[in-house]
């Protein structure tokens, strides 16, 4: 029998007794003996902050705190703030300002700002800075959250939006998050957040070795232990053995050999949590280790060790324009260099989870957030051993995503199990399982070399890549592609060659990650652009102008640029403000401050461009469908996801506009393969560009349908109508939306359309032609501070330029743009998932170093809205192409500083420190 102690304290002003575990965790007794979920737990290891209450004022990380210490304590909660129907001016000032994204760090920020609040009514920023230290968000970039907290002090935290075109009624506004409200009062349900009676709780046995051949599995042991329910290995999976989204190479569970730390070799569900992880140290597994091969060069070696019997080449990319050996001997010089980028990680807030439950009927549902539901349904389906139809697929809130929820997690072991037990059955991930099970950003190196004429103009480029993919393939192919068509960055150079290598390691798979290979090839070439840019003396910017691409120039892979090119006002909108600063220190892009005899300050510059939609000649699709009801409101469906990045606000919006309806009215349902039609996967910046022209298309039908109705009623033809704040128009007379539909249903018409918007075709490369359907470009000047005493980095201020083709709502926009630019100031300094022949050291969030809101700087941004022509309402994408060349604008600006060329990422604190004094030491010797 547990013992227990009872715990009397006030929860949100409510006296409540309850029994708890003497070991337990405040966290826990809120969340699953209150039901209190608005409470998150993101790490378990007091790091990341999202956990926070307050206990008797003062903000505790409730992951670690012992609920019996809350004894006589007064807490508060999320769940609390709001009083009587009205917010918190917290909760409200989060809306207002857009510091609500994702959403599952938000009760946490929130209650330590009230924490702060409480105690210092008037802060600072630094003060805020200092207060929300160790709270983390992946999404918001912090800029927005430290406007919200300025505003509910009552200061000036109005958010700086840059100048966008003119709104039409609703596009173009900058308007809150339809699910915003839900977030900020802990409403809103997250995977974790969901039980079910009768519910089990699984857990994973990661295979802990590298390489390693399994000679025997015995689950005797674990299958004895009382609480036990089910214990699975791959004799229990009843269809294909493997899954991926590319191809299945995967295993459901490992059955000849294990590839990497993460590999899942058996399941276990059981009554609870503890049980579940007890029965794991229970199975036996006997390995008989294999060499391990930890570095994508080494590892396509002809004796290197094969992950895979077919070998360690996963894809070998080719561009290639024009003769890059005549380019090359064309130059007046030529710059060679080799650059490296690290594995990272995506660092979402929210642990992958997953629960999955046999109905009635016999079909089995699973519950999860991920980033393209149909894909998961397919490959449930497939390890099931049944038809797709007998699979469910319910798409929660996602707590981010940044391409780390595309692959396959719990989805099917939790199927496997349900179906074994006939009980609904969770399976959450710790976040050290989190870290070492699934795919990261690429680590890639590069071969570069650059040939220019004396005046900057480009001849040729010849780069080569090497990919780390790690163990299974994940979307490596595809990231590997861009990364590869990407890599001579927005230029039109008439000679290029590049070829890129894919490979297989015994390292944790790498797969989508924010950027897609884009990011890490615009690393590469934007610092070799800057060295032969200080090579010959020119300004680096004009050198950027004169190559950038244009309306009419070619590609690299052959591509025709016929529309939709904002580069070169990009790089003017920042040329301009960089201009404007470089006067207030003389002209010069390096200066010292009299008050810091130690420290130098510099500015940098990159460039970028990034694909909208999938391209290669896949079939890019969505389907939207519309519904209006009776009473005036519509509701909008389809199967993509919102991971933060405002999906459900852009499709509301593009409704509300079609349908002349006020943006309130119109919700929109996500992700159940029951429910909603396919919209295809959430990657390659192609939601805005592909599901927001079905959501239009769709609307449009729906609008055409209702204006026949609404023609007899007013007497007039369907063409001279209008539709406008809930009321269809005819010159002076009008009847509301709602009586339209209501008339329309009596007349027996169903008000539920779809469509199935169809991208415009794309070549696959070596085709020739359009590659993809449109491109979104970005410019960016950064300054730094070196502080030439111990090498330490801080990025000051990012001035930024963005073609999006079309602001659907400035707001959101503006929340992309600097969540991307923070997260690549962690990229460039201080991010980096280290492991080292095949086994992880960073096991723990607090070994992995992201920016906390005391790394946001100053962000000045400018939106260029070059229309895409097939975009709805000219937009494209938006969600990468801001955090792309943050990276090299800020290790341009260190070479600007020191002298000393990033050529690896992250920058090392002691490295460059270190070459710093090595570099003086050689010019004081001359």
């Amino acid at each position: 029998m547990t013992h227990t102690a009872s715990l009397t304290f006030t929860v949100n002003g409510r006296p409540v007794t309850v029994d708890v575990r003497p070991s337990a965790f405040l966290a826990e007794v809120l969340r699953e003996q209150l039901g209190l979920t608005g409470v998150k737990i993101g790490c378990n290891e007091a790091e990341c902050g999202i956990c926070t209450v307050l206990v008797d004022g003062a903000p505790v990380n409730s992951c670690i705190y012992p609920a019996l210490k809350a004894n006589g304590a007064r807490v508060e909660t999320i769940e609390g703030l709001a009083r009587g129907g009205q917010l918190h001016p917290l909760q409200q000032a989060f809306i207002e300002q857009g510091a609500v994204q994702c959403g599952f760090c938000t009760p946490g920020l929130i209650m330590t700002a009230k924490a702060l609040l409480d105690a210092n009514p008037n802060p600072s920023e630094d003060d805020i800075k200092h207060a929300l230290k160790d709270t983390y968000c992946r999404c918001t970039g912090y800029v927005s959250v430290i406007a919200a907290i300025k505003q509910a002090a009552g200061q000036n935290g109005h958010l700086a939006l840059p100048e966008t075109r003119p709104p039409l009624n609703v596009v173009g506004k900058p308007l809150p998050r339809p699910d915003a409200v839900a977030k900020v009062t802990g409403a809103a349900k997250y995977t974790d957040d969901y039980v079910f009676p009768g519910m089990l709780h699984a857990c994973t046995l990661r295979a802990g070795i590298p390489h390693a051949r399994i000679a025997r599995i015995d689950t005797s042991k674990a299958k004895a232990l009382p609480g036990v329910v089910a214990v699975l290995t791959h004799e229990d999976v009843p269809g294909a053995k493997n899954h991926g989204l590319v191809y299945a190479d995967w295993p459901v569970l490992c059955y000849d050999k294990v590839r990497y730390v993460g590999d899942a070799v058996a399941i276990v569900a059981a009554e609870t949590r503890e049980i579940a992880e007890q029965a794991l140290r229970l199975i036996e597994v006997e390995y008989e280790p294999l060499p391990v091969v930890d570095d994508p060069v080494k590892a396509l070696a002809p004796d290197a060790p094969k992950v895979h019997e077919s070998g360690n080449l996963l894809k070998h990319i080719h561009v290639e324009k024009g003769d890059v050996e005549r380019g090359l001997a064309e130059a007046d010089v030529i710059i060679e260099g080799e650059y490296e980028t690290a594995t990272t990680e995506h660092a979402f807030l929210e642990p992958e989870c997953a629960i999955g439950r046999v109905t009635d009927d016999g079909r089995v549902e699973v519950y999860v957030g991920s980033q393209i539901p149909y894909a998961d349904r397919k490959q449930i389906a497939a390890a099931l051993g049944v038809p797709e139809s007998q699979v469910r697929v319910i798409g929660t809130l996602i707590g981010g995503g940044f391409g780390g929820k595309e692959d396959i997690a719990g989805q099917i072991h939790v199927a496997l199990l349900a179906r074994a037990t006939g009980r609904p059955v969770k399976m959450l991930y710790r976040r050290s399982e989190s870290l070492i099970f699934h795919p990261k950003r690429h680590a890639v190196k590069f071969k570069v070399k650059v040939g220019a004429k004396r005046d900057g103009t480009f001849t040729a480029m010849r780069i080569e890549l090497w990919g780390d993919t790690g163990a299974y393939a994940s979307l490596g192919d595809k990231v590997m592609t861009r990364a590869a068509t990407h890599a001579s960055g927005p230029y039109e150079v008439p000679h290029v060659k590049i070829d890129c290598y894919a490979a297989y390691t015994n390292n944790v798979p790498a797969g989508a990650f924010r950027g897609f290979g884009v990011t890490q090839s615009c690393f590469a070439i934007e610092s070799a652009i800057d060295e032969l840019a200080h090579r010959l003396n020119l300004d680096p910017i004009e050198v950027r102008r004169k190559n950038a691409l244009r309306v009419g120039s070619v590609t690299n892979t052959g591509a025709l640029i016929r529309e939709s090119c904002g580069l070169l006002t990009c790089i003017e909108k920042v040329a301009d403000a960089l201009n404007d600063d470089l006067a207030q220190a003389q002209g010069s892009w390096v200066f010292r401050r009299p008050d810091k005899p130690n420290r130098v300050y510099a500015w940098g510059f990159a460039a970028a461009y990034k694909n909208t939609g999938l391209g290669g000649g896949a079939n890019d699709c969505s389907t939207v469908e519309v519904e209006a009801f009776s009473n005036g409101s519509v509701e909008v469906r389809t199967s993509a996801a919102e991971i933060g990045q405002g999906l459900v606000g852009v499709l509301a919006s593009i409704a509300a506009e079609e349908l002349g309806l006020p943006y309130e009215r119109v919700h929109v349902l996500l992700s159940d393969t029951d429910l909603t039609p396919d919209g295809g996967p959430t990657t390659a910046s192609r939601q805005t560009y592909v599901t927001g022209n079905a959501a239009r298309l769709a609307s449009i039908k729906l609008r055409q349908q209702l204006a026949a109705v609404a023609a007899e009623m007013l007497d007039a033809p369907a063409d001279a109508l209008t539709f406008c704040d809930g009321q269809v128009r005819a010159g002076d007379r009008a009847v509301s939306f709602a009586e339209v539909v209501q008339q329309a249903h009596a007349e027996g018409q169903s008000t539920r359309l779809s469509h199935l918007y169809e991208a415009p075709k794309t070549q696959p490369l070596g085709a020739g032609g359009d590659m993809h359907v449109a491109f979104s470009y970005a410019a960016q000047a950064a300054l730094v501070e070196v502080n030439e005493l111990t090498g330490e980095v801080a990025c000051l201020k990012v001035i930024s330029a963005t073609d999006v083709g079309r602001a659907i709502n400035p707001l959101a926009l503006q929340g992309q743009i600097d969540g991307g630019i923070v997260m690549c100031i962690g990229n460039a300094l201080t991010e980096e998932f280290i492991q080292e022949k095949g086994i992880p050291y960073t096991d723990r969030l607090a070994r992995y170093k992201m920016p906390s809101i005391r790394h946001t700087p100053e962000i000045v941004s400018f939106i260029v809205e070059d229309a895409a022509a097939d975009g709805p309402y000219g937009a494209k994408g938006v969600g990468e192409i801001s955090s792309i060349p943050t990276t090299p604008a800020i290790t341009n600006a260190i070479y600007a500083a020191t002298g000393v060329r990033v050529r690896r990422l992250p920058v090392d604190q002691d490295w460059l420190l270190r070459t710093m004094k090595a570099r003086r030491q050689r010019v004081n010797a001359k």
